[in-house]
C-alpha cells in the first residue's frame, strides 16, 4: 500500500504515532514520532491510519489490525538514551536500521546524519546541556561530518567523549544556553 508524506501512522512494535516525513528508498521511511525524534523506520514497521482502520503499510502484505496488546507493549528499539544529565545517541547502523540491505554507503551517512541532526535539534529545543554522539571509529567520515556540523553551532562545545566508558568512537557535546 502507499503512503504520503505528512501521513500520520502507528508504530507496529512501539506505543505511539508518527508523521511520515521523507522517503529514504522503497523499503524505507523518515518518521517524526511523537517526542519530536526524526528517525529511520522499514516500512513493514508502519500502520497507516485511516479512521477506526488501521491497514499496513507493507506493500507485501494484505489489511491488517493491530490487537490491543501490541499497541500496548513498548518494544522500542530507539537509539537514544536519556540519562539523568546527558542524552546518549548511537548512530551505529545496527542500531539505526534493521538492514542496510540495497542501501548505498552515502545513502547510509546521510541517514545517519539526518538521525544526528534531528537528535541535536531536538536535544537544544530541551534545552540538553550534554550530548554523547556514539559514531564508532570505521574510517572516521561519520565523526568527520558530526564535528563539522558541530563547528558551525553557536554555544557548543564538542571534544573526545570518555575513552573508559566510549572506546574512541564517541564525540562528546557541551551546550550553553542563555
Amino acid at each position: 500500500m502507499l503512503f504520503k508524506l505528512g501521513e500520520q501512522v502507528k508504530l507496529l512494535h512501539e506505543v505511539g504515532d508518527a508523521v511520515v516525513i521523507r522517503f529514504i528508498d522503497a523499503h524505507h521511511v523518515i518518521i517524526e514520532d511523537e517526542t519530536g525524534f526524526e528517525r529511520p523506520m522499514p516500512i513493514t514497521e508502519l500502520v497507516k491510519i485511516h479512521g477506526n482502520q488501521h491497514d499496513s503499510l507493507s506493500p507485501d502484505s494484505d489489511s491488517f489490525h493491530l490487537k490491543e496488546e501490541d499497541m500496548q507493549q513498548d518494544y522500542s528499539k530507539t537509539p537514544v538514551v536519556k540519562k539523568h544529565n546527558f542524552w546518549e545517541i548511537d548512530l551505529h547502523t545496527h542500531e539505526l536500521l534493521d538492514s542496510e540491505a540495497g542501501m548505498t554507503p552515502s545513502e547510509i551517512l546521510r541517514f545517519q546524519l539526518s538521525t544526528f541532526k534531528s537528535f541535536f535539534r531536538n536535544a537544544q529545543d530541551k534545552r540538553i546541556k550534554k550530548l554523547v554522539i556514539i559514531h564508532g571509529v570505521g574510517e572516521g567520515v561519520l565523526k568527520h561530518e558530526i564535528r563539522t556540523f558541530l563547528s558551525h553551532q553557536d554555544s557548543v562545545e564538542y571534544f573526545d567523549a570518555s575513552y573508559r566508558e566510549y572506546g574512541k568512537g564517541a564525540t562528546e557535546v557541551e551546550m550553553f544556553y542563555n
